[in-house]
């Protein structure tokens, strides 16, 4: 075998706000049950971040939590790639301002934007750096405040998105070259601009300058969830060279549970093999994979050595699948 630098997940950490929404709540503002919601998606609750709460907040918090699970502390850091959709400012990047919240020192500091696929996109562009030796402690993060984004008269997307963080720390360590390695070992991303409306929010800096609201044609993303997001997985696992059977846990994207189970049926992964959080928290977009992840590193399920697939889609389209090894 010949010795290859992997990028290894050292620590993992989230964070949900305090103020729980639940199905009954939302019954009171829109036209909607909380029958209505769980048989079509699986949501039972969701967070909402208190007003004076920006999506670097929940990223600090996260972090903390990842820092501290790596043994590190925010002096070790010198790459912070966040994924979000809902940044602070137009400017600086969010993960700028978590570098100045944390008091970490001078480094590398930038956001990614894929939307829900946004935290699978930026675990591959921090490997480039940590995977090729030019970073020695990254933390990725995915933070997201979705309710402002979104539409309280359109039942049909409000009743699906909360807010969140999650964040990994990713440390190099010298591996085998083989799929025995931990690290990360195998990545598929994949857009389609042309499927834009199918997924966006109707606001932006240059185009009416207004932050707008999350528009989205349910069924027709729905197809295309389980048809693209299956094609990903096998990509994945044949960049990492693994079968998809014999990963341990399979950790998606929380978008919707009918989602979860139909690419689960899809690509042959049994149901026990998925961890789904999407009951508790709803869908928080980049956030939803590591709050996923660090719950399964919490409750005892997802152990160091075991083999995880990750997977999104998300507005754009976009979409993607990376294979790890904790």
């Amino acid at each position: 075998m010949t010795s290859v630098l992997r990028s290894v997940v050292t620590g993992v950490g989230s964070y949900l706000p305090d103020r729980v929404v639940t199905n009954a709540d939302l019954s009171k503002v829109v036209d909607t049950s909380d029958q209505w919601i769980r048989e079509r998606t699986g949501i039972q609750e969701r967070r909402k971040a208190a007003p004076d709460q920006a999506a670097s907040d929940l990223a600090v918090a996260a972090a903390t939590r990842a820092l501290a699970a790596a043994g590190r502390t925010p002096a070790d850091v010198d790459l912070i790639v966040v994924a979000t959709t809902t940044p602070d400012l137009t400017f600086p990047a969010t993960a700028a301002i978590v570098q100045r919240k944390l008091g970490c020192p001078v480094g590398v500091a930038f956001d990614v934007q894929a939307v829900c696929s946004g935290f699978v996109y930026a675990l591959s562009v921090a490997d480039g750096f940590v995977g090729r030796g030019r970073s020695k402690c990254a933390l990725v993060i995915g933070a997201e405040t979705m309710t402002r984004l979104m539409d309280w008269t359109d039942r049909g997307t409000c009743v699906l998105f909360g807010d969140g963080a999650g964040a990994v720390v990713l440390e190099p360590r010298v591996g085998e070259g083989s799929t025995a390695d931990r690290g990360l070992l195998g990545f598929a991303l994949r857009a389609d601009g042309a499927k834009q409306d199918l997924l966006y929010v109707d606001g932006g800096v240059s185009s009416n300058g207004q932050i707008g609201h999350l528009r989205m044609q349910g069924n027709q993303v729905f197809r295309h969830a389980v048809v693209n997001i299956s094609e990903a997985i096998h990509a994945a696992a044949d960049d990492a060279g693994i079968a998809v059977d014999s990963v341990d846990w399979f950790i998606p994207h929380q978008a919707n549970q009918r989602i979860l189970e139909g690419v689960a049926r899809r690509v042959g992964i049994d149901e026990a093999k998925v961890i789904s959080t999407v009951a508790q928290h709803a869908n928080t977009s980049a956030a939803s994979i590591p709050l996923a992840l660090d719950a399964g590193v919490r409750d005892g399920r997802v152990k160091p050595g075991q083999l995880l697939l990750l997977e999104a889609m998300g507005g754009g389209l976009t979409w993607g699948a990376c294979v790890l090894r904790l």
